[in-house]
């Protein structure tokens, strides 16, 4: 998937639209042309929210409970997502900048047409999820754990991967040659389907030697 390059929010097409949002995020409730500014959720049970053409600035979720919330054309700037449970998601043509993902669990969720930009993500477990066109452009994933996930045209241009987990996953057009840094901790036999370059096939070696029995005698 080749990225567009990040929006502001006045170039979003529905950004006459967006309304200020008080107040808090309900179960099953249904957030349309809502612009969340400057709000702490803490502890929220928002599982089965549905957000649709609204927009996320300098929003902060400590913790809380998001399970099947489903995001569609939603963008968002400067958001942080701490012990969030974003389990069983759905991402739909939406867009994160400069966001920070921390111990957040995203497992068994979906991500279709999506596009994170200079995003941090640290101890994320995506186990289990279905990407597909997702972009994470100058990201650092640290500690992401991608086992039994299915990546389609997924790439990581500029981005480091810093013990990343394969395991069982199955890749599909999945871009990985312009990523600064491939940290992978396991699942090297999953990368079957992805594209690297030469460099860090060189990089890799040890490990993939190490998965076929290879034994590297020096001298």
């Amino acid at each position: 998937m080749r990225a567009r390059a990040p929006r502001d929010l006045a170039a979003l097409p529905y950004a006459h639209r967006l309304e200020a949002f008080t107040g808090e995020i309900e179960r099953e409730g249904t957030y349309e042309w809502v612009h969340f500014d400057g709000s702490v959720f803490e502890d929220v049970q928002g599982g089965s929210a549905q957000f649709g053409e609204s927009a996320f600035s300098s929003v902060t979720f400590d913790r809380g409970r998001y399970r099947r919330a489903r995001f569609d054309d939603v963008w968002m700037h400067a958001v942080r997502m701490v012990g969030t449970d974003l389990a069983e998601t759905t991402w739909l043509d939406s867009e994160c900048t400069a966001g920070v993902f921390a111990g957040t669990e995203i497992h068994v969720s979906e991500m279709h047409r999506t596009v994170f930009h200079q995003c941090k993500f640290d101890s994320v477990n995506l186990r289990g999820a279905t990407l597909r066109d997702v972009a994470f452009v100058d990201c650092l994933l640290r500690d992401v754990d991608f086992g039994g996930a299915t990546l389609t045209g997924v790439s990581f241009p500029g981005s480091t991967l810093d013990v990343a987990r394969f395991d069982r996953a199955a890749l599909t057009r999945v871009d990985l040659s312009e990523a600064l840094g491939l940290g992978i901790a396991s699942g090297i036999e999953a990368l079957k389907g992805a594209q690297i370059s030469a460099v860090q096939l060189l990089d890799l070696a040890p490990a993939l030697a190490r998965h076929i029995g290879l034994t590297v005698k020096e001298g």
